[in-house]
């Protein structure tokens, strides 16, 4: 057992600590000051009669509060009661001035604006010179509160749909995975497949060698001018006949074509025909001395 404690230890323990918990639970207080709760409001306390001031700000613009009026006591937009709502408006204009003398200017101008259409509507109706009926004053105001009340429930509509960040949010998931490459396997089906197409490219890469042919269009002009020397005429084409019978190749036929064309532009030769689809002769255009 643990010794006795002196008497001066005793009286120690016995003796009451001091309490520092308030006697109620701090979220019971009605406030703090200086840190301190309390708990009743003190009977010395004075509070200003502008020590507190709540203005809420409904209405977006003078339309709004003037439509505001107009649905909350069922009035009919196209026949409104300009006393009673110009009554009504006036007095939250009033408030409104109070406080923000900056915010009640746009109300002031619609307040000009109902006092006129009301004191229209108390004058007498004329006609006009021309006989038609004299629109209603409250015609321009009924067309401005109708376009307004149809933008206001349009951007009521586009406020209500889901909205990217404030009704939800876009997934965004990244895969952390690697994806290993299988390459196809190879069969000699498409081993001999690739081998032909490779042949099929070798036989179209072909090559040939172009030589320049030594052709004298002077030499074939002396040769017809020797030949026709010999005959009085002679047919078209035996005078071709000769070199294919020699065997000679089509670039010297063409040759001796050119020839033929070249002496009969320098007038040393005729080309004749007996009739028309008749054969054609050759014969020189000048007499040959003997």
């Amino acid at each position: 057992m643990p010794p006795p404690l002196p008497d001066s230890g005793l009286d120690a323990l016995m003796a009451p600590a001091e309490d520092s918990t308030p006697d109620v639970v701090d979220h019971v207080a009605l406030a703090r000051l200086y840190g301190e709760p309390l708990f009743a409001i003190p009977q010395d306390l004075y509070i200003p009669p502008d020590a507190l001031e709540v203005f809420l700000e409904a209405f977006e613009g003078p339309l709004d509060l003037l439509l505001y009026l107009i649905r909350k006591q069922n009035f009919n937009v196209l026949d409104i009661p300009m006393a009673e709502v110009t009554a009504q408006y006036l007095a939250y204009v009033e408030q409104v001035r109070r406080s923000n003398l900056e915010l009640a200017g746009e109300y002031l101008l619609m307040a000009a604006l109902l006092i006129e259409i009301k004191s229209r509507m108390l004058l007498p109706v004329r006609q006009s010179d021309s006989g038609e009926e004299v629109e209603d004053p409250r015609a321009e105001l009924v067309r401005r509160l109708l376009e307004y009340e149809r933008m206001k429930l349009a951007a009521r509509r586009l406020d209500e749909m889901p909205r990217v960040g404030r009704d939800f949010l876009v997934a965004h998931a990244e895969a952390d995975f690697e994806v290993a490459r299988l390459l196809p396997e190879v069969s000699p089906d498409d081993l001999r497949e690739a081998w032909a197409a490779i042949m099929h490219r070798a036989r179209l890469n072909a090559s040939h060698r172009i030589t320049r042919e030594q052709l004298s269009v002077r030499d074939h002009m002396s040769h017809i001018l020797r030949r026709l020397s010999d005959v009085r005429f002679m047919e078209f084409t035996e005078l071709f006949l000769e070199r294919i019978r020699m065997g000679e190749p089509a670039a010297v036929i063409v040759v001796h074509f050119l020839a033929l064309l070249e002496l009969a532009r320098e007038s040393l030769l005729e080309i004749t025909q007996a009739a028309p689809y008749a054969p054609l002769y050759v014969r020189l255009s000048y007499t040959r001395s003997a």
